[in-house]
């Protein structure tokens, strides 16, 4: 039976404004990944980890528009609530670390940090005089090859379950967030909160498509691999879930992937052709044409590029001004409503899907709501020169 997945969430099954909510990849509740996603507001509370300098941390349970200095006022409650020696906490300051090892250090009045974290970025709390010696947490920078559901999962299930997490994810977004996101900047943060984070996960799709290839050690295995997110590619395309496909195509060009000659060359020249065909469909060339002509043709339920439409309005609102000689510049503003009602069309019919009922649908599931990725891309490199290092 098709399982549909609707545009709406049913009333009964709103949670409570004030319940705790898990945000996926940085605040992750085990019991959560399997739940459908609701939309976030500014007010919602989450639960959070905010690391010390020797990588022990406290979980803190904040609001998702939390300002730094809040933040470091909880940081502190629970500092103190563990005897940490006494006026520790106040020269704390709080720092986003990446995977690379870049750390930002964040200002007290920001605020709606929580969704602009990197992919595998993490908050520390830390006194000025330890700053320089914040590194990235041990998992983030030690890797180690072997078998995930990947190796094990269906190409089809895998796409379809794609599909549907990537729909709800899709379906959170309020409209305006995508005016808010391009008309204010950083000051319209604390209302682009799910725009962000499916923004998020296109990036984190497009990561662990590289990271998967890079961590299969075998070549013919490697080969197959390409073969599985070449399949996984096509199947997001017919199910209209074009913000997977480009991700999945993405991660394939990536260039610490696309140069492994030796892997490539194992591939049947049926897959060869059918992935350099999705590549000239993501090239953004003439604008995009080859994308704008497929996804012109296609009828409700879609999930587009959401990174196409918001360089779209972009375009607009950096092309002409609002005010013209004081008057409201009305072609401007019709032009961004015709783009933002795209995306109500795009949503206006539920998405239905044939979910096979296989032995590993839960764990499938489980595996594509919770990625768990490579971000550096000296990284990938280095992991794809122990693979080949001669590979032009």
């Amino acid at each position: 039976m098709p399982s549909c997945v609707h545009a709406r969430i049913p009333e009964e099954s709103q949670p409570p404004s004030k319940q705790v909510k898990p945000l996926f990849r940085h605040f992750r509740r085990i019991d959560s990944c399997l739940q459908t996603r609701v939309a976030f507001r500014g007010s919602d509370e989450i639960f959070c980890r905010v690391y010390m300098p020797d990588h022990s941390y406290v979980t803190i349970r904040s609001r998702l528009s939390a300002s730094v200095q809040d933040i470091l006022g909880s940081v502190t409650e629970k500092l103190q609530y563990s005897e940490e020696p006494a006026g520790r906490e106040d020269s704390l300051i709080l720092v986003a670390v990446a995977s690379s090892g870049e750390k930002v250090l964040l200002q007290p009045t920001e605020d709606c940090v929580f969704t602009t974290l990197g992919i595998n970025s993490h908050l520390f709390a830390c006194t000025r005089d330890s700053y320089e010696a914040l590194v990235p947490l041990p998992e983030e920078i030690q890797v180690s090859p072997g078998d995930t559901e990947i190796h094990r999962g269906e190409p089809e299930d895998v796409a379809n379950h794609l599909t549907a997490f990537h729909w709800e994810l899709f379906r959170c977004v309020h409209e305006l967030e995508f005016v808010d996101y391009v008309f204010h900047g950083e000051r319209g943060r604390r209302e682009t909160a799910n725009l962000e984070l499916l923004l998020q996960r296109c990036s984190e799709v497009t990561h662990w498509v590289a990271t998967e290839v890079l961590l299969c050690e075998a070549p013919g295995k490697r080969a197959q691999l390409l073969k599985k997110f070449i399949k996984i590619a096509a199947i997001c395309k017919q199910n209209q879930d074009l913000l997977s496909f480009y991700a999945v195509v993405m991660g394939l060009d990536n260039a610490a992937v696309s140069r492994l000659r030796l892997t490539w060359e194992k591939l049947p020249g049926k897959f060869k052709n059918l992935f350099r065909k999705f590549e000239n469909l993501t090239d953004p060339c003439r604008n995009h044409k080859s994308y704008r002509e497929v996804i012109s043709k296609m009828k409700p339920p879609v999930i587009p590029f959401v990174p196409l439409i918001l360089k779209d309005l972009t375009f607009l609102h950096e092309g002409s001004k609002t005010l013209v000689d004081g008057l409201v510049n009305i072609e401007k503003l019709h032009s961004v409503a015709e783009k933002v009602r795209t995306v109500r069309k795009y949503r206006s019919r539920p998405l239905c899907l044939e979910m096979e009922a296989s032995p590993h649908h839960l764990q499938t599931k489980a595996y594509v709501r919770q990625f768990q990725v490579i971000d550096n891309q000296n990284l990938l490199f280095e992991l794809s020169y122990k693979l080949e290092a001669n590979s032009q």
